[in-house]
């Protein structure tokens, strides 16, 4: 496939893909197309033979797999992990306000966001809600408004002068999204049961018990520059990865161990049922192994490539950054290092993802932040410390981390695809040596 296509097909997925239920929903779209069998957590299995296979749990985590006749045991895994959630606003219970003729809809921050480009944004809403039907059951299902429905309108700067230099954000009062002008009250469950009904058209609603809704960018992700060199768009972090290490699993030409792992609320925390720190992958892990000692054997022979989007080196704050550590945009993947266990990189997995990355025809570079500032970190601590395998983090360098638009080199995306895709198609032997020592 052109280079060309595989951006726009990860552009599109990415405006497809307002929240995480609706990324899941895509993957697991291309996963059956590519001939992937679902497994069921409720259904008695283990061990389930050669085949290409996924697992999907609370409809929002997800793993796929591919299974070789050669035994876990003696190959081990070619693991990956990324997250789906991104920094947002998620709207409250009961989020209507009336402030005279006007409607706003309450909301909570998620996760790091950096708010002000929030501000002056044509705003949509997406999630998924639970009713009650006709027949007193409970039924789920995501809606998407696909349109702009709110704005978080800035304050004019002749009402604030310092704005340009001193201007702070209340959560609370100056991140409310205005919807609309009218003296009637909003009868929002109202609006919720015409949304469900609109995309459910056979959909019995009764009742609106509940939802998890988010505010997101209606601007579609782009393709940026005077040669269209960079991409730009909401959410790069982190579907760009989640895109990427399931488009390179379905398209590796050789079936091998291989595994990916895709967690929601990594950046709350990722201590949640689906979360990193939750128990979806070891449950996995004991599936597919449920001999203790084999499954052992078979941990020690495995590699977990955690990928997450890492700082890039921005132009015009060049101090923010070590200055013998910079990741350049469209240079290649980055190996994230952190001395106090933030990432999970030494240098025997570091040294493995770089020689990866030069039998794959790129180059990798290196982050590690300044001593002077916090590191943040990823699902790859969290992962080696619950499982025992050895993790290297890294990621595409990016730009405006955490904003409602980020940027990203499109090269870097390619270039990390050809990388997993010739992890996932690595001969056992290539694996061996990582838990031998001289």
């Amino acid at each position: 496939m052109a280079p060309c296509q595989k951006i726009d097909q990860l552009l599109d997925f990415i405006s497809r893909s307002p929240t995480p239920w609706h990324a899941t929903r895509q993957l697991v779209a291309l996963l059956r197309e590519k001939g992937f069998s679902q497994l069921r957590i409720e259904d008695d299995w283990i061990n389930p033979g050669p085949g290409k296979y996924y697992v999907v749990s609370h409809h929002s985590a997800l793993a796929a797999f591919t299974i070789s006749r050669t035994p876990l045991a003696i190959s081990g895994l070619r693991l990956a992990g990324a997250h789906t959630d991104s920094p947002c606003l998620k709207l409250k219970p009961n989020p209507v306000r009336q402030k005279k003729n006007m409607v706003q809809f309450g909301v909570e921050v998620y996760g790091g966001a950096l708010l002000s480009p929030w501000f002056d944004r044509d705003l949509s809403l997406a999630g998924r809600l639970t009713w009650k039907g006709n027949n007193e059951g409970l039924h789920s299902g995501l809606i998407d408004f696909q349109r702009p429905i709110a704005v978080i309108p800035s304050l004019a700067i002749h009402l604030d002068r310092e704005a340009n230099s001193k201007k702070t954000i209340n959560k609370q009062t100056d991140l409310v999204p205005l919807l609309t002008a009218s003296e009637d009250e909003v009868d929002f469950t109202d609006l919720l049961r015409q949304q469900i009904i609109q995309e459910h058209p056979n959909a019995a609603v009764k009742e609106i018990i509940g939802h998890d809704l988010f505010f997101y960018d209606t601007q579609a992700p782009s393709r940026i520059g005077l040669q269209g060199d960079f991409l730009t768009g909401a959410r790069m972090d982190n579907l760009l990865s989640c895109f990427t290490l399931i488009d390179a699993l379905v398209q590796a030409p050789v079936r091998r161990n291989s595994l990916v792992v895709l967690n929601p609320h990594e950046e709350v925390g990722s201590v949640s049922a689906v979360g990193a720190q939750g128990p979806f992958l070891t449950m996995l892990l004991k599936r597919l192994q449920p001999d203790s000692i084999k499954r052992q054997q078979m941990l020690a022979r495995s590699l977990l490539i955690s990928v997450d989007n890492a700082h890039g080196a921005h132009p015009n704050f060049m101090d923010k950054h070590d200055q013998e550590h910079l990741p350049l945009l469209n240079k290649g993947p980055v190996i994230k290092w952190n001395a106090n266990q933030r990432y999970a990189t030494d240098t025997i997995t570091g040294g493995f993802f770089r020689a990866l990355c030069r039998r794959a025809g790129t180059n990798a570079q290196d982050f590690v932040m300044r001593n002077d500032m916090a590191c943040g970190s990823t699902i790859g601590p969290l992962t080696a410390a619950a499982t025992g395998i050895k993790t290297v983090d890294v990621g595409v360098p990016s730009l405006a981390m955490h904003s409602i638009r980020e940027t990203v080199g499109g090269r870097d995306f390619l270039y990390m695809i050809d990388v997993m895709q010739l992890f996932f198609s690595l001969d056992p032997q290539d694996l061996l040596w990582l838990g031998q020592q001289q």
